[in-house]
This record gives structure tokens, sequence and C-alpha cells, in this order.
């Protein structure tokens, strides 16, 4: 196998940091230093097939990023972007009074009253649909626009990476594909595409008092001791003089720079918050959510082409209105913040923010024991937010019925959404994925594979 193939990536450096962290506070023979070092990164560096080429050069589109608001466990449409007041309290329970958007004619719910003031922003499809009442599978299907059992599809991040990242042209060592801050584990995000194209997920919590990256933070470790342990590396390592110009100790040397410079170096302060003042902090909430729209702004602003928040919380089967009065101003705030200050920051052109579930949770609330005021799955109806990247603002796509429990005009199928997106960020619908088996296989599912779908989001691009 000849090294000069290879180049190491992120993934790549993360995990020689992470041994790099081991190192310093444990008694290592000189041996045994050398062989963790060689054999472990260089190993990981020569074993791993990541170079696969996308078959053509994707054509430029009005998107460069993707933030995707992911509200896990599926949020309820009539308490946020379908509010249904004349349906009764039988459906709408204490959240009856929807509140008036800045642009007429448009409202939303109650505890949304500063995403009311960005209406302008972002349109609302309320007619989104698959059917399917299962976490999992209702989560592939929304994440792929593909409901197939034969093939594991990749999601619409691992696509955007595998167009969008290092093989065309993306540079840097922040990966191109991000997940705030944990992955959810419902489904193979990267699919068919290998481990390559799987988001990074940072773990930690933007808003301690310090954000704890897997693989760049060591808690506990100060900075001095960091250095320390680099200095020790480097002089144990020997080989480079023994063996100059090896193809192989190159690569590992430059994993390890790599490494270093996301654990001492510019690239990790990118996610250091602290480096944002108070006020900004304050505009997005002191909550997971809100500093993890804030440090998606910070992404963006590097470039990174796909970001998804994981926000927990939101399968709502008993006391959901306890918990609606907690997690929708969180939401409000922070995603309401998120528009301004990329609107702001001359972003929001370029940046998509797409805010979803799997699926909206039943209309009718569940008042029997032992739900107490509980919402059920509810692949039926449900909708979503869009804003940015040359989608425009102030629209509403579809409806649902008086009652918000079936599609009563213009259905939307996440394959619609997915394939909007895509024509945004200058993928063609035509661009062809690698499938393992060499079947022909496109971003936008083709009719034989029999996808439902309403037709692409014309009415806003």
């Amino acid at each position: 196998m000849n090294a000069q193939l290879f180049q190491p990536s992120m993934s790549q450096a993360r995990d020689v940091a992470r041994l790099t962290s081991a190192f310093g506070g444990v008694p290592l023979s000189r041996r045994d230093a050398m062989q963790r070092c060689l054999f472990g990164s260089a190993g990981l560096l020569l074993m791993e097939p990541f170079s696969v080429q996308a078959e053509q050069a994707a054509p430029e589109g009005r998107a460069r990023s993707v933030i995707q608001i992911w509200l896990w466990g599926g949020p309820c449409h009539i308490d946020t972007f379908d509010p249904k007041p004349e349906a009764g309290r039988d459906y709408c329970g204490s959240l009856d009074a929807p509140i008036e958007t800045n642009v007429s004619g448009i409202r939303i719910g109650q505890l949304l009253p500063e995403l009311a003031k960005q209406a302008d922003k972002y349109s609302l499809i309320r007619s989104m649909t698959h059917g399917n009442n299962g976490h999992e599978t209702a989560s592939y299907l929304v994440q792929t626009g593909r409901s197939s059992e034969r093939d594991v599809f990749p999601s619409l991040g691992a696509v955007t990476s595998y167009f969008k990242g290092y093989d065309h042209g993306y540079k840097g060592l922040i990966p191109p594909y991000i997940v705030l801050t944990e992955p959810q584990g419902r489904f193979s995000e990267a699919g068919f595409l290998g481990p390559k194209f799987k988001p990074f997920a940072t773990g930690g919590d933007p808003a301690a008092g310090v954000f704890a990256v897997e693989g760049i933070i060591a808690p506990g470790i100060s900075e001095e001791r960091q250095h320390q342990r680099r200095k020790f590396l480097r002089n144990v390592n020997t080989l480079g003089g023994a063996l100059p110009g090896n193809a192989t100790l190159k690569t590992v040397v430059q994993s390890e720079d790599q490494a270093y410079e996301m654990i001492l170096g510019d690239a990790g302060k990118l996610f250091d918050l602290s480096l944002e003042n108070d006020a900004t902090r304050e505009r997005y909430g002191r909550n997971t959510f809100g500093q993890s729209c804030l440090m998606a702004r910070r992404l963006v602003e590097k470039g990174v082409p796909y970001i998804t928040i994981n926000y927990k919380g939101w399968d709502t089967h008993k006391q959901h209105f306890q918990t609606m009065n907690r997690k929708l101003p969180e939401l409000d705030k922070g995603m309401a913040a998120l528009l301004a200050d990329l609107s702001e920051h001359g972003l929001l052109e370029s940046t998509i923010v797409w805010c979803v579930g799997e699926f909206g949770r039943t209309p009718k609330v569940q008042t029997e024991s032992p739900w107490n005021g509980g919402r059920h799955h509810f692949g039926a109806v449900f909708s979503s937010l869009i804003a940015g990247g040359g989608f425009k603002g102030g629209h509403v796509i579809g409806a649902s019925n008086a009652t918000g429990e079936e599609v009563k005009e213009r259905p939307v199928y996440p394959a619609d959404v997915i394939g909007s997106i895509y024509g945004q960020l200058g993928i063609a619908a035509d661009s062809k994925l690698p499938h393992p088996l060499g079947t022909p296989t496109f971003v936008v599912p083709g009719k034989e594979e029999k996808v439902p779908t309403g037709g692409l989001l014309a009415e806003i691009l």
C-alpha cells in the first residue's frame, strides 16, 4: 500500500488528539509511546478507505451552508407553527391564543413571540406528511427523503458533505458535517456513503463554563500541560531522524500537527464561546439549545457546509403542556436570535435554516390516564420552518384541516423539501451517489423508486 495516496482528515486528526491526550498522565516506555503514536494513528490513517470521490462537480448554488434544527421526538404543529384555536380546548388545551406575526395573515403559537417578529425571514410548511408514526423510520424518512428497506440511504447532511466537503475544495480542520451535540442513533446518517461522511458529534454542552468538545478539550488538563505533552511526544519520536523522507511517518506527523492545531491552535478556539460577548450569549439564551444556535452561527462563519442541532425533549406523551411551557420559550429565543444574527452578519442569504422533527403529535389532547394531557406520534400532517439560502420568507405552503388532523391542500413530502434544499446548495437532482452495488442512484429519488412527492417548493424558490 502506498502511503502517499492518503491524506489525513479531521476525523483522523481527532483520533490522534484522543491518543495524544492520553499520553501525558500515564507513565509509558519509549517503545510503548512510539507504538501508540505510530501504529495507533498511522494504522487509523492507512486502514480507512477515505478517498471516495464524487462523480461530478456540483454547480454553484445560492446557499453555502445548512443549519438543521432537529426537534428530536416530534413537536406538535398545533402548538408551534399551525395553531387551531377555533378547534377548541380538546385540541389546543391551554395554548389557544396564537399571536400575529410581522407578516399579515400569518399566526403562530403564543409561546413564540420572538419568532413572530422574524416571520418575514422564514416560510412555514403546514402540510408536511409521510404517514409514519415510528421514531426511527420517520426520522429516516425526513432525513433521507426515502423509505427503502433494502438500501440504507445517506442523510441530507452526509450527502451535502459528500458534494461540498473535502473532495470539492472544502478547506480547514473543522469537519464539513457537524452535530451539536450528540447524534440521534435512530439511523445511520452516512448510510452507504460510509464512515468518512458521518457527522462529527461534538459532545459536551456549549452552555457549560467550558464547551468540552470531544477529542479537543481534555477535562482537567490545562493548556500548559498540553504543551508539555506535545514536547514529550517530540522528544521520544526519534524515528523521524532515522527514516528521513518516509511517507508513512510524514503522514503521522502531519496528522499529529493537525490534532494539536485542534487542541491548542486557532481551529480549536472556534468552539470557545467565551470569546463571544455576554450580550450576544444572553440574546441566544443561556441554555444548551440557545448556545448551540450561537455555535452554529460561528460554524457557518467558518464555512462549514452542514450543521445539525439535535434538540431533544419533544416526545411528550405525558404532561405535554408543562413541557411546552419550558421548551417553546427556549426554541423561540434561540432560533429567533439565530435568524436575526445571521441576517445582521450578512449570512442568511447563503445559509438555509430548516427546523423540523420526525413527525407531529396527535392534534387531540390525550387527557385520560395515564397520559394526563399528552400528545402521541402523528405522521399524517406536521409543520416545518425554512429560511435563508435563497428561500423566500413570509410565506405559508400548504394547509391542514380545521383540527390539524389531515392535509387539506398541497401535501409536501420529505423528498420535496430535501430536493429543494439540494437545489439551493447547487447539488443537481441527477447527481449520482456511489451505491455499493453499482446501482444507478441519484440524490433525488427517481420515478422508479415510487417515492411520494408533491413537487419542489416552487412557491418560495
